[in-house]
C-alpha cells in the first residue's frame, strides 16, 4: 500500500527555489536518505547536498564501526595524516540500540575534545570562519544534548547551511514504512512526495530496485569522481568534509558539489 503525506511530518523546513533538476526537464523531489554522521564525509556531504530534502535515517541499529559517532579529521597540509575524532558513545540498550537512543558517556569531555581537536586541526585555515561557524554549530548541541545522533546531526546541517543547503530535513522515525530495507526506503522516499532516490554506492549493493518501480520512483546512483588524483575527491570516502570547507572554502566547496550534482541529475535524463 502507498503510504500518504499523513504518515509525516516535517521536522524542519526552510525554504529555496524550485529543485534545479527543473532546469533539465520536468520538476522532480530528489531525496537522499542518510544517518547522522559526525562532520560527515565529503562523499556523504555532496550526496545529502545534491538532494531536494534529507531524511534522517536515526530509527536504525547504531553501529560502532560506522560514522555516527566519530570523524577522521585530515591536516589541513597533509590530508594523508589523519586522525579519528570519537565520541565516546553509550547504547542503553547494547548491540539492538538504534542511533537515536544512544547517549555521550561524558558530555563535558566530548565537548572539549572536539572544541581542541576541530581548532587544532583548522585553526590556521584562510577559511577558518566557516570552519567556526560549523564548529559552534556542534559545541551548540553539544551544551544542550546527550543524544549522538542530534550532535552529528547538527554538525551536518551546519556543513550544508555553510554551502547554502536550504532544503527539506525529515526524520524517518516518524515515517511509516515497511520493514524489508529496500522496501522500507522505497516508502520512505515515497511519503515524502520524491520521485527519485540517491542511492550511494555502498546501496547500489544490496538495494532491490522492484519497491521503488511499484511506488513509481527512479533510483539515481550517486558517486564522487573517482580514478583522479584531485585531492578533494582522493579523500572524499575517507576524510571528514571539515578538510575540504577548511582547504577551498565555502564558495568554492559549493560549486564543486553544484557541478557534481547537476551532473548526476542531467545524466540521469539522457
Amino acid at each position: 500500500m502507498r503510504l500518504t503525506s499523513a504518515s509525516w511530518v516535517p521536522v524542519s523546513t526552510a525554504a529555496s527555489s524550485a529543485p534545479e533538476s527543473s532546469r533539465f526537464g520536468p520538476p522532480s523531489e530528489v531525496c537522499a536518505i542518510h544517518q547522522p554522521n559526525l562532520f560527515p564525509r565529503l562523499s556523504t556531504l555532496a550526496k545529502l547536498f545534491a538532494a531536494d530534502r534529507w531524511i534522517v535515517l536515526d530509527d536504525v541499529q547504531f553501529a560502532r564501526r560506522d560514522y555516527q559517532h566519530r570523524a577522521r579529521l585530515a591536516a589541513l597540509d597533509d590530508p594523508g595524516r589523519q586522525q579519528w575524532l570519537t565520541l565516546p558513545t553509550h547504547l542503553p540498550h547494547g548491540r539492538p540500540t538504534l542511533i537515536s537512543q544512544a547517549r555521550l558517556v561524558d558530555p563535558h569531555c566530548s565537548r572539549r575534545t572536539v572544541e581542541l581537536l576541530v581548532r587544532q586541526y583548522y585553526g590556521r585555515s584562510g577559511h577558518r570562519d566557516a570552519v567556526r561557524d560549523v564548529l559552534d554549530a556542534a559545541l551548540d548541541a553539544l551544551d544542550t544534548t546527550d543524544r549522538v545522533a542530534r550532535i552529528a546531526r547538527a554538525s551536518t546541517l551546519a556543513m550544508l547551511a555553510a554551502l547554502g543547503w536550504a532544503r527539506e530535513v525529515l526524520d524517518s522515525g516518524r515515517i511509516r514504512t515497511r520493514h524489508n530495507r529496500s522496501e522500507r526506503l522505497a516508502d520512505l522516499a515515497a511519503a515524502t512526495g520524491s520521485t527519485h532516490y540517491l542511492c550511494g554506492t555502498g546501496g547500489t549493493r544490496y538495494l532491490d530496485p522492484a519497491p521503488f518501480d511499484a511506488h513509481g520512483i527512479s533510483v539515481l546512483p550517486f558517486h564522487t569522481p573517482v580514478d583522479t588524483e584531485d585531492p578533494l575527491w582522493c579523500w572524499a570516502r575517507r576524510a571528514s568534509s571539515l578538510w575540504a570547507l577548511s582547504k577551498i572554502g565555502p564558495r568554492e566547496l559549493a560549486g564543486r558539489l553544484a557541478a557534481l550534482r547537476e551532473g548526476h541529475r542531467l545524466g540521469a535524463l539522457l
